[in-house]
């Protein structure tokens, strides 16, 4: 999940370098979106960890 989410951000920057503002805004959305699930993930399981003990 990290390896995409990197990816997406080098994608997202070199599409900005190359003047495509479209692919870099797509690119820089889907790591956005990414980054938001590994976070969801993270906090439930911290919040599910403290629920049980």
């Amino acid at each position: 999940m990290i390896k995409w989410i990197i990816i997406l951000l080098i994608v997202a920057a070199a599409a900005s370098l190359l003047g495509m503002p479209a692919l870099a805004g797509a690119a820089a959305t889907g790591a956005r979106l990414l980054i938001g699930v590994v976070l969801v993930v993270f906090l439930l399981i911290v919040l599910g960890v403290f629920a049980v003990t």
